[in-house]
């Protein structure tokens, strides 16, 4: 199984520039265990020291937020697209 994963910029840096990358998983955690075997230190920056997403992170899957689906434990499909965006605060 092969799930396209987008990369945001701030998190590049851990991809060797790449913007998207492939990763195997079952599940949105599972997907993120590959990930970090691929490119140490990515889970860091997505998961707090209990596992779970860190508040800052949203994760879309095929352009849902995963927080509407199963959260962590929503299901991968081959072909998948999951997109990490930071939460981006500001304004006046």
């Amino acid at each position: 199984m092969s799930i396209n994963v987008r990369i945001p910029a701030p998190l590049r840096k851990l991809t060797d520039g790449q913007s998207d990358v492939s990763a195997d998983g079952a599940t949105v955690t599972s997907l993120i265990d590959d990930l970090e075997q691929r490119h140490p230190g990515l889970k860091e920056r997505l998961c707090d020291d209990n596992g779970g997403i860190r508040p800052f992170v949203n994760i879309y899957l095929n352009d849902e937020d995963i927080r509407f689906l199963d959260g962590a434990n929503s299901k991968l499909n081959d072909g998948d697209l999951v997109s990490i965006v930071p939460a981006i605060a500001g304004g006046s």
